[in-house]
């Protein structure tokens, strides 16, 4: 299956930028959408494809900073190219701190936008994969029974199928089938695997929950 072409949404209150952006960015073979502010950036919906930002730091309304700060709090990762004409330390190493992808000060070479646009499209792509893989496993989780679900962090925990037992009230024999049930649902060959699996949908150990 072709991947979707990813998409570069520019927001910058300056028209001629936007253009000018616009024109530089298709000629790579990119789509491109524009915005004169934060707010018409929200305000309209957006494809589900890789994505990536470049925006203006100063902004009518919303700053470019601010805008990055609100993203941060509901966990869109979505990667961040900022331009701006006023420029100073502080304010790059507080946009770079919170993840953005590059600072760059205007005018600006177009081969350095266009190299800071590709390094945020493949950040993007790596984590749409990493949030699709997650998606599968949680729905893997789904499928497990009650008990198989209570016996998934005693034996990511490293407790012994006795042990197991023990913790639950049941038997050894009822323990390994339950342990060989959720193994396979989890798409777990070994138990590293299934430790691995765990950390990646939140899942803990017993033991790492009572040290909480």
């Amino acid at each position: 299956m072709t991947e979707p072409v990813p998409i570069v949404f520019v927001v910058d209150d300056d028209p001629s930028v936007r253009r000018a952006i616009k024109r530089l960015v298709e000629s790579v073979g990119l789509r491109v959408e524009l915005f004169g502010s934060v707010l018409e950036f929200t305000s309209t919906s957006h494809p589900d494809v890789a994505s990536c930002l470049v925006l203006d730091i100063r902004l009518p309304g919303i700053s470019g900073l601010d805008f990055q700060r609100e993203l941060l709090k509901t966990h869109n990762e979505i990667p961040m190219i900022f331009i701006t004409a006023h420029a100073d330390i502080p304010m790059t190493v507080r946009a770079m701190k919170a993840g953005a992808v590059e600072f760059l000060t205007k005018p600006f070479r177009d081969q350095d936008l266009l190299d800071a646009i590709q390094v945020a499209l493949e950040r993007a792509r790596a984590t749409r994969k990493r949030q699709a893989e997650t998606a599968v496993l949680r729905e893997r989780l789904e499928s497990l029974t009650p008990r198989e679900r209570e016996v998934l962090p005693l034996v990511v925990s490293g407790l012994l199928n006795k042990q197991v037992a023990a913790e639950l009230g049941t038997t050894e024999a009822t323990v390994k089938v339950h342990r060989s049930q959720l193994m396979k649902k989890m798409g777990a060959d070994s138990l590293p695997d299934l430790v691995r699996i765990a950390e990646k949908i939140g899942v803990r150990g017993s033991s790492d929950r009572s040290s909480n």
